[in-house]
């Protein structure tokens, strides 16, 4: 891994009013760095820190449209990460994006936590970073995120409290989205005063609640365990005949037979994550198809549920043409009877059908899209041969 500090510091002037760190890793980097001694980790951390506190310094514009910092740091870093923090809030930054990984699965106890009181006024924030020099040597003036409008931290600690002040205290953020956040137990967004639109709760294992209250949310989404979710003098009931995207995962989801769907009449695109050997499995399409005549467009992901897929027994439903659907994605596909019986079933009702892709990768089992590197050769060359073996003829193109 290298740096190169003075290639970007000369690019920054008075007129740079956006500013990305532009560091990241993806797929094999990621296990690549993992996989060094703890010690070469350690001095790459180092490495870093250094790198990114020297273009700060650097910097010399009035304002940062974007700061994003993506590294394997933990909360022996906080300090330099509250810095940065505190920089870019002097800057008046619109979209701040922490990605602080320290491993690659859920989170762990020495993930970096957001120090929220960042947004408390001078006075308070005394002794609160004394630990580590300023980035400049007149210090900071601190003042509250008053331009901040997008949020998103991955594998950043937060407790609800904080979340709370941190919606209290930016009077202009519309956009949050939490991935692997330790700490947080119960969500709530509530009050009219709060500017918050669209918010993403991703893998967040310890939370059990989520409150939405008198908050104009125009997009939820939500990845996780099953949870408590509370809903009031929201109007999102009132929305749905107006979406035109829906994504959803429903494995695991109880399916009630004489639920009646709302209409999704508006809705061009749609996305399902389904137990694809559960034996109610394709009533549940069937109910959204109906629900939805006029989606164009549908990506369907495979999950099992059971180790013994090809056991299974799906139960039967009655054909409900479709004559607008015109592209199909199944995702996760593999050889088995049940995956098989997806395809045939869309095949058959979908009476506009011009394509459909069978993918092998399951978009869903990593969370950042690795499963693509973890899949091994032989699976993706078994599901496309089965694919082509027993839905060619079947498929108008494939």
């Amino acid at each position: 891994m290298s740096y190169q500090p003075s290639d970007i510091s000369n690019a920054l002037n008075e007129h740079v009013k956006t500013y990305l760190v532009p560091f990241q890793l993806k797929g094999d980097a990621m296990y690549c760095f993992l996989g060094l001694e703890e010690q070469v980790r350690d001095r790459e951390r180092r490495l870093y820190v250094e790198w990114v506190d020297h273009v700060l310094y650097q910097h010399r514009g009035q304002c940062i449209e974007r700061f994003r910092v993506c590294f394997f740091l933990q909360r022996d870093f906080a300090a330099s990460t509250a810095k940065w923090i505190q920089f870019a809030m002097e800057k008046r930054v619109q979209v701040l994006e922490l990605e602080l990984w320290t491993c690659l699965i859920a989170f762990r106890d020495d993930d970096y936590t957001f120090p929220h009181k960042i947004l408390l006024g001078p006075e308070k924030q005394k002794g609160l970073f004394s630990n580590r020099p300023s980035l400049r040597p007149c210090g900071y003036s601190i003042a509250p995120f008053k331009s901040l409008r997008v949020v998103r931290f991955k594998h950043v600690g937060v407790t609800g409290d904080a979340v709370e002040f941190l919606l209290s205290n930016c009077p202009v953020l519309e956009r949050l989205s939490l991935s692997f956040a330790k700490d947080l137990g119960k969500l709530r967004v509530i009050g009219p005063s709060i500017a918050l639109k669209y918010l993403e709760i991703k893998y967040c294992l310890d939370l059990s609640f989520i409150e939405i209250s008198g908050v104009n949310i125009v997009s939820l989404i939500y990845c996780g365990p099953i949870i408590d979710l509370s809903f009031n003098n929201v109007q999102l009931s009132c929305r749905l005949s107006h979406l035109e995207t829906l994504k959803l995962d429903i494995r695991g989801a109880v399916y009630n037979q004489n639920h009646v769907f709302p209409a999704l009449s508006n809705l061009k695109h749609l996305e399902l994550l389904v137990d694809a050997d559960y034996c109610l499995s394709l009533g549940r399409l069937a109910s959204f198809m109906k629900a939805a005549p006029d989606v164009r467009s549908f990506v369907l992901g495979l999950g099992f549920r059971t180790s013994n897929k090809d056991m299974a027994v799906i139960e039967k439903v009655s054909k409900q043409p479709h004559h607008c659907l015109k592209v199909v994605e199944i995702a996760g596909y593999r050889g088995h009877k049940c995956c098989v019986k997806h395809v045939r079933y869309l095949v058959k009702n979908a009476v506009a059908l011009e394509k459909i892709v069978i993918n092998p990768v399951r978009f869903w089992g990593w969370p950042w899209g690795f499963d693509s590197d973890a899949l091994l050769e032989n699976e993706k060359e078994n599901a496309g041969d089965h694919a082509i073996q027993h839905l060619k003829k079947k498929v108008p193109t494939i």
